[in-house]
């Protein structure tokens, strides 16, 4: 695809055809938007008006593309079960929606060699508009001291019950006017309901209390939440118990660094 041809809605329509049935999102948004809230030390490298797009996935994507991905025996080991499934279905639609064109993808489990993440996932997914990144900040008369707080997206349909998986960035395709960055929807505008939040999250994130600060229409189900409730080291055996994973893989136990699973955020 020549990048004159590409457009935001060629490529937000291209990837939905492509993600929506597996149980992904795709918001686009502009560099700019993103690098405008952060230091320059964690900017992207491209001009603020190159095209990227944030891909969340939902409650539908364990049944409708992990357990897929495991039932047709692509899993290979080493590396995390969800992570490899995720990046098998973001390869495989960039590569065929959009073939030849220069995509800079960046999966929210990826570092820098500075150790840092390869991009601020829920920076990315307020500024395009897809949930609103909840932070200390947002507290007026913050009863925390200075406490450090982690913050947390809510989106405005599955409240927690989401994860935002991968940013991709299309290098050569820059877009105008017609993109207008839109205003992530403020769930939870009380000062009561933003405390209430962000403590559930740092003090309880193991009970996913926090998930449900608005009424999701729909959750995780039950076997979703058997396999994130395991810790990291313990999943492929579980996935082996189900019988997703032959009983003979003696493939060491993958680890994942990406710290929205340690702290439950799957």
């Amino acid at each position: 695809m020549a990048a004159s041809n590409v457009s935001v809605e060629s490529v937000r329509r291209l990837l939905n055809d492509s993600l929506t049935n597996l149980g992904f999102e795709v918001y686009p948004l502009k560099i700019g938007w993103y690098n405008s809230v952060l230091p320059p030390t964690l900017h992207l490298s491209y001009p603020d008006d190159t095209l990227a797009v944030v891909v969340l996935s939902t409650p539908a994507m364990f049944e409708e593309a992990f357990l897929p991905f495991l039932e047709q025996r692509c899993y290979q080991g080493l590396n995390d079960p969800i992570d490899q499934c995720v990046r098998q279905c973001i390869t495989s639609a960039v590569s065929q929606c959009f073939p030849g064109e220069k995509v800079d993808v960046r999966y929210d489990y990826e570092l820098l060699p500075s150790r840092k993440p390869k991009f601020l996932a829920q920076t990315a997914a307020h500024v395009s508009g897809a949930a609103f990144y909840y932070q200390k900040a947002d507290v007026t008369e913050q009863p925390w001291a200075e406490k450090k707080m982690f913050g947390v997206c809510v989106h405005p349909r599955f409240g927690g019950w989401f994860a935002i998986r991968a940013l991709l960035v299309f290098g050569d395709v820059t877009v105008g006017s017609e993109l207008v960055q839109p205003v992530p929807p403020d769930c939870v505008p009380s000062r009561e309901g933003r405390i209430k939040l962000l403590e559930a999250f740092n003090f309880h994130w193991q009970d996913w209390s926090y998930r449900n600060i608005i009424s999701p229409i729909q959750t995780y189900s039950q076997k979703q939440r058997d396999y994130f409730s395991t810790p990291p080291a313990q999943r492929v055996a579980l996935l082996r118990a189900w019988g997703y994973l032959p009983s003979d893989n003696n493939q060491p136990e993958p680890t994942s660094d990406t710290q929205s699973q340690e702290i439950g955020h799957g």
